[in-house]
């Protein structure tokens, strides 16, 4: 048995002659370094089911351009979704601030101003707006501002707006002519209010834009840089009449020589156009 042991060879219980433990061994390490090389993939496996692989090489970084994926994705998805950008025309164009609101629809004159509230999580005001966009571009006389309501909600709070999609007309002197909800449904509304307070008109005295006591609630709302100083434009009673009577489709007849001579003698009277 010692000399069999010596000699690496047994006998199997079968009676088969087996390969000493030494020889299979060396026999199992040269197999397996055959179809598994160190330090890669092997394309052979011994192994009945699946491969093998050893490796020593370190886990690589991953490259930066893969890195930033997924935040260049998001600046992609970002600016997609601002609608509110798409389709605008050259009369449209977003107010920055109360200021500009305001300063806006007193130098219109008698353009008709639509004034459009909107909010970018709103889903009523991202269905309507390009409905508002094709409106705008059938009628270019007509200027649309659009407020930003996640911008500027301390303004919208002083201006009482408090629900979207909102909107307000205002039209030389008469300041606000409309001012209603609108939503896709509903889209006549704001088609009929465009169609009546639209057409070229000529206005007695300057324009007026927002109402004095929305001027008063701006100045007053410490969030906003906002001033507001109170003036009363007078026009002289014969100038507003002989105004109105020349303008065209006029109601007044033509004033005879005596009255006109009269009106500019002087006249104590006075018309505010603030409004009253």
């Amino acid at each position: 048995m010692a000399e069999a042991l010596c000699s690496s060879s047994v006998a199997s219980p079968c009676g088969e002659v087996g390969v000493g433990l030494a020889g299979r061994v060396r026999s199992s390490a040269a197999a397996f370094a055959e179809s598994v090389p160190v330090g890669g993939y092997g394309s052979k496996s011994t192994f009945p089911g699946w491969r093998v692989a050893l490796t020593d090489r370190k886990a690589r970084p991953l490259p930066r351009r893969l890195e930033a994926a997924p935040r260049q994705m998001n600046l992609s998805i970002g600016k997609a979704m601002r609608w509110w950008e798409k389709g605008l025309q050259p009369n449209m164009r977003e107010a920055e601030s109360a200021q500009d609101l305001a300063d806006s629809l007193l130098n219109a004159g008698d353009k008709l101003v639509v004034v459009d509230f909107f909010s970018p999580g709103c889903g009523g005001c991202r269905a309507l707006h390009p409905k508002i966009a094709q409106l705008a571009e059938k009628n270019p006389e007509v200027m649309f501002l659009q407020v930003n309501y996640e911008q500027h909600k301390s303004m919208c709070y002083s201006l009482h707006v408090h629900v979207l999609p909102f909107f307000r007309f205002y039209r030389g002197a008469q300041g606000r002519v409309s001012s209603f909800s609108c939503t896709n449904a509903t889209i006549n509304k704001f088609k009929d209010a465009l169609a009546k307070h639209g057409p070229d008109r000529c206005s007695l005295g300057p324009a007026k834009g927002l109402e004095e006591s929305e001027l008063m609630a701006l100045a007053a709302n410490r969030d906003l840089d906002f001033t507001y100083n109170r003036k009363l434009g007078i026009v002289p009673i014969a100038d507003a009449i002989m105004k109105e009577a020349a303008a065209p489709g006029s109601p007044w007849l033509p004033l005879p020589e005596t009255a006109t001579q009269l009106f500019t003698q002087g006249s104590e009277n006075s018309l505010s156009s603030s409004g009253r």
